[in-house]
């Protein structure tokens, strides 16, 4: 059982920041790839930004320049920083890592149960 918290979601101006946290637990051998995905109401869930386990990241257009993903290993713990945020960028943000479990394990997603931003003058 492999269980993804989210935290530090909440209500940011435009043009504020704030910074999200993932953090990881249960059965983990290591964790492979990290990343962020949002959705809005009624549109489809977007990947944000991702990060391999060799700090490889890629980001959506929409948040390059703005976003910053990281993680630290011994942690198990994803973050992404926003800064200059947009309303557009209201969503519920969740996080996801493929989690090998075991030695004789490949890597299978889990989804934590999201976090919600908001955007708002």
């Amino acid at each position: 059982q492999v269980q993804l918290v989210e935290s530090g979601g909440g209500l940011a101006q435009p043009g504020g920041s704030l910074r999200l946290s993932c953090a990881a637990s249960g059965s983990i051998f290591r964790i492979r790839a990290m990343g962020w995905y949002r959705q809005a109401p009624g549109k489809e869930r977007d990947l944000v930004a991702t990060i391999a386990d060799d700090r490889t990241t890629n980001y959506a257009d929409s948040v390059k320049g703005r976003f910053t993903i990281s993680r630290d290993n011994a942690k198990n713990t994803v973050y992404l920083q926003m800064n200059s945020l947009k309303p557009e960028d209201t969503a519920v943000y969740y996080c996801n890592a493929n989690v090998v479990r075991s030695v004789a394990d490949y890597g299978m997603n889990y989804w934590g149960k999201g976090t919600l931003v908001t955007v708002s003058s």
